[in-house]
């Protein structure tokens, strides 16, 4: 489902039970696909089977990447359909656990926002961003909905701006500047949001038109499509898949080489103008299982673009050139600038 689908043309019912039929069929990815199938749950009004999703997820805790995440959307979940009890304690649980991922902070205060839980919000949000923000200057952009959720209540509240309602103005011009005017300021503007639910007819018609002229500006962004992704093998994956399959040799001499035409492949692209590039990282299992699925040999060359693809298809493509302060995305364990990223 693209991000510009009408809602009321997706079938969120079947569209969950097809994806977890393929996480059945993608194990290594079932965490992100039921995420996505409770999702549509959710959006279908069947929130007692999102939150068997969610509860299916945190049962088999071993392995998950974001248990916290799984914790706050099953809380905001849960609040929706009367569970109060239960969604604080789990909010207070996520809280309490301080994660360093924004997403579970983010999720959970727009729960209590959502709630008129205005003061409890914004202490949510103000918490995660203490603990999440060591580069105030440049803070990374999973970072910004913590900042602009923040702004958003505080301007509810009627507060001062301070030093990071500042700093969330100017990375909201930055990000928006080639698609829409509007300012954060105006974006979070109190008596705009309190017009939505005016008695007015012609008050609400006129900002629901104006939401509309923004949204539409920012389509493009929204809709973009899967990234063009370029495979990476970790040296031992590298060392285990040449070792089973010895005809991928002439793919890969040696992992040095493959690491650095992964990087000028990338720059090639780039200058060339093609947007939203990644990475994907393959395994050899996975490699194998995608294979078998596709009635072919691994040792077909003509296979590890079609790998590739799905992997960013399935959501596993991670953004290059890496962020500004960020590790390379080779696994050294150096800053990107100071590793590949070096010109």
């Amino acid at each position: 489902m693209r991000p510009d689908t009408p809602a009321e043309n997706v079938d969120h019912t079947a569209e969950a039970a097809r994806l977890e039929r393929i996480a059945g069929l993608y194990p290594e990815d079932a965490e992100a696909l039921l995420l996505r199938a409770a999702a549509h749950l959710e959006l279908s009004g069947d929130r007692p089977a999102a939150t068997a999703l969610y509860d299916r997820l945190l049962s088999s805790a071993e392995g998950l990447e974001n248990p916290p995440l799984i914790r706050a959307l099953k809380a905001s979940n849960l609040w929706e359909y009367g569970h109060e009890a239960e969604a604080r304690a789990i909010i207070d649980g996520i809280r309490a656990a301080a994660p360093r991922d924004p997403a579970p902070w983010v999720i959970v205060a727009e729960a209590l926002e959502s709630h008129d839980e205005l003061e409890a919000a914004a202490e949510t949000f103000t918490q995660g961003a203490r603990l999440l923000l060591t580069d105030e200057s440049e803070p990374p952009s999973a970072t910004h909905p913590l900042l602009y959720g923040r702004h958003r209540v505080r301007r509810m509240q009627g507060m001062p701006h301070d030093d990071w309602d500042t700093l969330a103005d100017t990375l909201h011009a930055t990000a928006t500047a080639s698609v829409s005017p509007v300012s954060l300021d105006e974006l979070h503007d109190p008596n705009r949001v309190w017009s939505l639910g005016s008695e007015n007819p012609a008050e609400l018609k006129a900002e629901i038109t104006r939401l509309r002229a923004e949204l539409g500006a920012h389509r493009e962004a929204l809709s973009r499509p899967f990234p063009v992704a370029v495979l990476h093998w970790p040296a031992p994956e590298l060392t285990e898949l040449l070792s089973a399959y010895p005809a991928l040799s002439s793919e890969y001499p040696t992992h040095e080489e493959h690491l650095t035409t992964i990087e000028s492949s990338l720059r090639e692209l780039a200058s060339s103008g093609t947007p939203n590039l990644g990475i994907v990282t393959g395994t050899v299992p996975s490699y194998e299982a995608f294979a078998a699925s596709e009635g072919s040999s691994p040792a077909d060359a003509t296979l590890l673009p079609q790998y590739a693809t799905t992997l960013a298809a399935r959501g596993r493509a991670v953004a290059w050139p890496p962020q500004r302060g960020a590790g390379c995305w080779c696994g050294a364990g150096r800053v990107y600038a100071e590793c590949h990223g070096a010109e």
